[in-house]
C-alpha cells in the first residue's frame, strides 16, 4: 500500500510542473484548401502568465509566401490551444484572406528526445472555412 501511495503522490508532484514548451519548430502540414506546406513556429513562454502546469506563450508561425502568424498559447501540461492570424490589412482581421484560426495540440518527446507537437486547426473565415493538421519537430 505504502507503494501505491507513493507512486500516486509522484504523479501529482509530476503533473504540477509543467515542461516548457519554448522553442524554434520546423513543421510540415496539410491544409484542406492550400495543401501541403512547411513553416516554422515559435515559442516563448510568458512566465509572468504561467504557473503550475499551466503556461502561456507568444506564438509565432512563419510560412513562405503566406506569412508570418502571430498570435498565442494556453497550456496545461502537454496539451495546448494556439490562436494565429495574420496582420490586419485594410481593417480586416487576417488580412485580405480573413486568415487566423485556432488550434489544439498535444505535445510529446519523439524517439529522438526531441519535444514535438501535432496541431489540428481550424480557420472559420478562410475560403468559407478551412481546417488542416501540422506536425513539428524543435530544433
Amino acid at each position: 500500500m505504502k507503494y501505491f501511495a507513493a507512486l500516486m503522490m509522484g504523479l501529482l508532484v509530476t503533473n504540477a510542473y509543467a515542461v516548457d514548451l519554448s522553442g524554434i519548430y520546423d513543421c510540415r502540414g496539410e491544409d484542406a484548401h492550400e495543401g501541403e506546406y512547411t513553416g516554422m513556429v515559435t515559442m516563448k513562454l510568458r512566465k509572468e502568465h504561467s504557473k503550475g502546469a499551466d503556461t502561456s506563450y507568444d506564438f509565432q508561425l512563419e510560412v513562405p509566401d503566406y506569412g508570418i502568424y502571430k498570435g498565442h498559447a494556453a497550456a496545461h501540461g502537454m496539451h495546448a490551444a494556439m490562436h494565429f492570424a495574420l496582420p490586419v490589412e485594410n481593417g480586416e482581421y487576417g488580412g485580405k484572406t480573413n486568415d487566423y484560426g485556432t488550434g489544439i495540440a498535444e505535445f510529446k518527446k519523439g524517439a529522438d528526445g526531441r519535444l514535438m507537437f501535432r496541431k489540428f486547426y481550424f480557420e472559420p473565415a478562410f475560403k468559407g472555412g478551412n481546417t488542416g493538421v501540422e506536425e513539428c519537430v524543435r530544433r
